[in-house]
């Protein structure tokens, strides 16, 4: 496929030109994430590895690994982890999550932080994208939604957590799915595109052996009423 070559905050990013594309999502995860600290970091259905990349910047003695299905988004990582000269932190690990036991060299319960944008369209609803690569990221075709928590609770240590972001549509089933494994949401955070539309993505970060308490944050609008970014979007991009 034809590649762009992209800048985003401190990185920049090879993408295919008509295949999938990272969208504000994966920035909204990004600034998601609050640990003080991740030694061990794992992106789940990685993708050109934005999401990675980003965190590997933002905790500079991460090691960080990038789990993809796809081999056009896996070789696609590997070069943006060598545009990005992070070859000595970031791994770029060609791997179906469902079976994330047998994906080498991932150990388990060794993980302080897992993140993941998965596919939250069940496989008949929406439009079915005709290039397999946007269908694959956006619908649950080879990823289901216990997959990608059975691989997060094979990988997290003892208190050791995961942020996702996903459809409200299925907030509740996201949480008792996270519940039976002893994962336990913590925080949330809904996304709207303005003041006045209702929330089109929430975030969540959950605590593997956690206790059983939330903490709803304020929503996080995208654009003010004139149709520009709020000045926390803009303070995202920057």
């Amino acid at each position: 496929m034809d590649l762009t070559l992209d800048s985003i905050r401190d990185i920049r990013l090879y993408q295919n030109k008509k295949g999938y594309r990272f969208s504000v999502d994966a920035l909204l995860l990004y600034s998601f994430v609050n640990l003080q600290r991740a030694k061990k970091i794992a992106d789940l259905g990685a993708g050109s590895g934005i999401i990675g990349l980003l965190l590997a910047k933002k905790y500079c003695d991460s090691s960080v690994a990038l789990i993809e299905l796809q081999d056009s988004l896996a070789r696609l990582a590997e070069k943006n982890v060598k545009l990005n000269s992070l070859v000595d932190r970031v791994r770029v690990i060609g791997c179906n999550i469902r079976d994330i036991d047998a994906c080498s060299p991932l150990t388990a319960k060794s993980f302080d932080l897992v993140v993941s944008n998965p596919p939250f369209r069940r496989q008949k609803t929406g439009l079915i994208s005709s290039t397999d690569e946007k269908a694959i990221a956006r619908h649950e075709i080879k990823l289901k939604l216990t997959d990608l928590i059975d691989a997060s609770n094979y990988l997290l240590r003892s208190k050791g957590r995961l942020c996702i972001i996903y459809h409200p549509s299925r907030l509740v089933e996201l949480i008792d799915t996270l519940r039976k494994k002893q994962i336990e949401p913590k925080r949330l955070r809904f996304v709207h595109s303005d003041i006045i539309t209702e929330a089109k993505i929430v975030l969540v970060e959950a605590v593997r052996d956690g206790r059983a308490e939330m903490k709803i944050e304020k929503p996080l609008y995208i654009y003010k009423e004139d149709g520009t970014y709020t000045d926390e979007m803009k303070a995202l991009y920057s």
